[in-house]
C-alpha cells in the first residue's frame, strides 16, 4: 500500500533525510520511531504530499507522491501533530467543510461525516463549537478530518502529544479499530503505545532508517541477554557458584533491595539476585531446581525482557552490527554524525 524506495532531503547541504527505505502492507499499522530531528515529520509530509523530496520515489496505493500528487492526496488522510482545524467551526460543519474540500460528493457526504463522527465517538460532540473542545477531543475531530473521505492509507504524527492517560487510551483504541480498513502510519515518542497499538515498527536515526520488523522481534534480537531477579534466603556465595554452572549462565550479580520491598514487606535475611543468561535461553526451570534442591529458600523468581525503550535507545545512541535473520536495515558505516 505504502512503498518509499530510497527518499532524500537535504536542505541546502544538510540532508534531513536520506535514502530511506520501507513498505508498509495493506491493512497494518507502522509505528514510525526515532528521535527528536530524526526526519520523522519530514517523511511524513513527503508522503502526505506537503514537500518535495530531494531523490528517491514514494508510492501510495499504486501512484507516485511526486507525479500524481492529487491522486495520492484523495487516497490519504493526514493528521499533523497539530491538528488542522477551525476553531470557530462546530464539529459537524467543519467534517462537511473537509469533505466538500476533499471531493467527497454532495450526496455522500452526510453518511460520510456521520460515519467519522461515530468511529470517532464525536457524535455527542456535533453541534459544539470546536475551541470549546478539550483537547482530547480536538484530537479526535483531527483522525474524524482525515477520515472524513474513507481514504485506504492514513499518516498521524504523533496523534496522541499532550494527552492525558484516559485520553491516550481512548486515541490508541480508535487508531486500532482503523486497522485492517485503513493502512496506517504513526509517529509518537510514546514507545510502549507502538507495542499496544503496531503490528510492524520502522526506527529512524540522524535521516536513515536503521531497523524495521515487529516488535516483538525487535526485543528479541536485540534486546541483549535475558535475565531474571530473584529473592532467596541462604549462602548468596554458594548460590552464586550453584547457579554459575547451569549451562547458559553468563553471570550472577547481587542487588538492592528493590524499591517494590524497601518497605515494611521486606523480610530481613533475603538477597535479592540478577541472573543474566544467554539471549534465547529459558533458564527459570534450572534456576529453580538448583536452589530449592540445595536447600535454599525461593520467594520470588522474575524474568526481565528487553522492552521497546531499550531498543530504540541502543539503536539511537550508538551503531550496532543487527542480526542477519531479521527484516532489519542495514545501519550504514558512513553514517554523517
Amino acid at each position: 500500500m505504502i512503498e518509499v524506495e530510497h527518499l532524500s532531503k537535504i536542505y541546502g547541504s544538510t540532508p534531513a533525510i536520506s535514502d530511506i527505505t520501507f513498505n508498509v502492507e495493506p491493512g497494518e499499522i507502522l509505528g514510525f520511531l526515532g528521535p527528536n530531528g530524526a526526519g520523522k515529520t519530514t517523511t511524513m509530509r513527503i508522503l502526505a504530499g506537503y514537500l518535495p523530496a530531494t531523490s528517491g520515489t514514494a508510492r501510495i496505493a499504486g501512484h507516485d507522491v511526486h507525479d500524481n500528487s492529487l491522486l495520492v492526496r484523495q487516497r490519504i488522510g493526514y493528521l499533523p501533530e497539530t491538528p488542522p482545524l477551525y476553531p470557530e467551526m462546530t464539529v459537524e460543519g467543519f467534517l462537511h467543510f473537509v469533505a466538500r474540500i476533499k471531493g467527497v460528493s454532495p450526496g455522500d457526504r452526510v453518511e460520510k461525516v456521520k460515519s467519522a463522527m461515530v468511529r470517532c465517538n464525536l457524535l455527542d460532540r456535533r453541534y459544539t463549537i470546536i475551541c470549546k473542545l478539550s483537547k482530547g477531543y480536538r484530537q479526535r475531530v483531527g483522525i474524524a478530518q482525515a477520515i472524513v473521505h474513507d481514504p485506504p492509507a492514513i499518516i498521524l504524527d504523533e496523534p496522541t502529544v499532550g494527552l492525558d492517560p484516559r485520553q491516550i487510551i481512548d486515541v490508541r483504541n480508535l487508531i486500532k479499530n482503523l486497522a485492517g480498513s485503513h493502512t496506517i502510519i504513526l509517529s509518537t515518542h510514546i514507545l510502549p503505545e507502538v507495542s499496544m497499538t503496531c503490528s510492524r515498527v520502522a526506527i529512524i536515526n540522524r535521516g536513515k532508517v536503521v531497523a524495521t520488523n515487529t516488535p516483538e522481534n525487535l526485543m528479541s534480537d536485540l534486546g541483549g541477554d535475558s535475565s531474571y531477579e530473584l529473592e532467596i534466603s541462604g549462602e548468596v556465595q554458594l548460590a552464586q557458584q550453584l547457579l554459575q554452572k547451569i549451562p547458559g549462565v553468563n553471570s550472577i550479580e547481587v542487588m538492592l533491595t528493590p524499591e517494590r520491598f524497601t518497605h515494611s514487606n521486606h523480610v530481613a535475611n533475603r538477597t535479592h539476585l540478577r541472573v543474566l543468561s544467554q539471549p534465547g535461553t529459558e533458564l527459570g526451570q534450572d534456576i529453580a531446581t538448583v536452589l530449592v534442591q540445595s536447600g535454599f529458600g525461593l520467594y520470588e523468581m522474575r524474568r526481565i525482557s528487553a522492552t521497546l525503550e531499550d531498543v530504540f535507545l541502543q539503536l539511537t545512541t550508538a551503531e550496532k552490527n543487527l542480526p542477519p535473520t531479521t527484516d532489519t536495515a542495514t545501519v550504514n558505516e558512513e553514517e554523517a554524525a
